[in-house]
């Protein structure tokens, strides 16, 4: 089977040495996205519902690099720096994936790389033939 590495801007990826999503045959697997946006600034510094929506715009930005979206997602993991802020993640969660429904976890962490981030995003994504 062919596998397809996805990089983004993210700094960390060549100092870490990991890949934005890597796609092997229908299986794709999205590496935690934080609220970085396209020049590399944290994205809605201190409000959590604008950094999981943004967290989810990478994942559908690299989704889309591999021939997928987010309606082939099955499967969420939400690391969070506060639980108590669930609901406002959890709504930006909802309002992507509502309808798809994937397996999901959210858990909190002591502190994310960079601490004014407060929630990073992984995802798991299958294509299948309709």
């Amino acid at each position: 089977m062919k596998r397809e590495s996805f990089s983004s801007a993210a700094p960390w990826e060549k100092i870490v040495g990991y890949s934005r999503a890597v796609r092997t045959g229908p299986f794709i697997a999205v590496t935690g996205c934080a609220s970085v946006g396209p020049d590399g600034e944290l994205v809605g510094e201190g409000d959590p519902y604008a950094q999981a929506t943004r967290c989810i715009e990478v994942i559908r930005e690299v989704l889309e690099s591999a021939g997928a979206d987010l309606a082939d997602v099955v499967r969420t993991r939400m690391f969070v720096t506060n639980i108590d802020q669930w609901e406002d993640i959890g709504r930006a969660h909802k309002e992507a994936f509502g309808d798809i429904m994937p397996a999901t976890t959210m858990v909190e962490v002591s502190r994310l790389i960079d601490p004014r981030m407060l929630v990073e995003i992984e995802a798991d994504a299958v294509i299948t033939d309709s």
